[in-house]
């Protein structure tokens, strides 16, 4: 294990991330709600209808467990990982790919046999980032240690955590750099396309099966999260932006938990 003992060792693991063009990849991450078709209730984690049942068919398929304990908190296949959210939405982590119709690809592919497993059990699955019909306090929550942390947190921080943590969904991307110069660039240019971006895919405006009042609710729930870790950074939009004023930022966000050695 490599000791932190200075503040430079951080901005060179960010040096270290540069990569030639060529080497260039498009890391997304999706997530999806899962529910039973019949009376449209969440899933739990065990049970006749449960993520236990999806992850014993997806292990006939070549899918091997990721386990905390004796819990089975995930899947992992080739260079994809299926992991569970706070809430129990299912979420694809995907293989660094070379283009976006890869990575179009790649999703629809993991779609395509998670929808036949969950169609075998009666299973739906939703993409809105805020889930229109479930309440807070009937939310089957993921079995996983950190998330115990998180959900004892999240009130301390702001009225909204334990929503994001339990009742959105969304697709991330990583994108690659070229040098300290190109994170800039992208980074400048994400932190301004964003509210675009959120407004051209906006999905969730029903809450408790009624109108929320807000096109993307779930942006409306980051802003009421924990406004040490969410938000849009405003030194990204600056000429001040760098590898070191990113880590200056990150060592002023509290952490969660430290995890120790046995």
């Amino acid at each position: 294990m490599q000791h932190i003992d200075n503040k430079q060792q951080l901005v060179e693991y960010f040096l270290k991330g540069s990569k030639n063009k060529d080497s260039w990849r498009i890391g997304t991450e999706h997530e999806k709600f899962l529910f039973d078709l019949k009376n449209k209730n969440p899933i739990p984690y065990d049970g006749n209808i449960s993520i236990l049942k999806i992850f014993s068919e997806l292990i006939k398929n070549n899918w091997a467990p990721i386990k905390e304990g004796k819990n089975i908190l995930g899947l992992v296949k080739d260079k994809k990982n299926i992991t569970l959210e706070p809430g129990l939405q299912f979420e694809l982590s995907g293989d660094a790919v070379q283009n976006i119709h890869q990575t179009c690809n790649e999703i629809n592919s993991y779609l395509k046999e998670l929808k036949i497993v969950c169609a075998k059990l009666g299973i739906g699955l939703l993409g809105n980032g805020f889930a229109p019909i479930v309440k807070l306090s009937d939310v089957f929550k993921s079995p996983k240690k950190r998330y115990e942390i998180m959900r004892k947190y999240m009130p301390s921080v702001g009225r909204n955590g334990l929503d994001m943590m339990h009742r959105t969904c969304a697709t991330q991307v990583n994108l690659d750099y070229l040098n300290e110069a190109d994170y800039k660039k992208k980074s400048k240019l994400i932190a301004a396309i964003t509210p675009v971006a959120e407004s051209l895919f906006s999905n969730s405006p029903f809450k408790e099966k009624e109108l929320n009042g807000y096109l993307s609710y779930r942006t409306h729930i980051w802003q009421n999260t924990d406004k040490n870790r969410s938000g849009i950074p405003e030194f990204f939009l600056q000429d001040e932006n760098s590898f070191e004023r990113y880590v200056d930022f990150a060592l002023k966000v509290p952490m969660y938990f430290i995890i120790k050695d046995d």
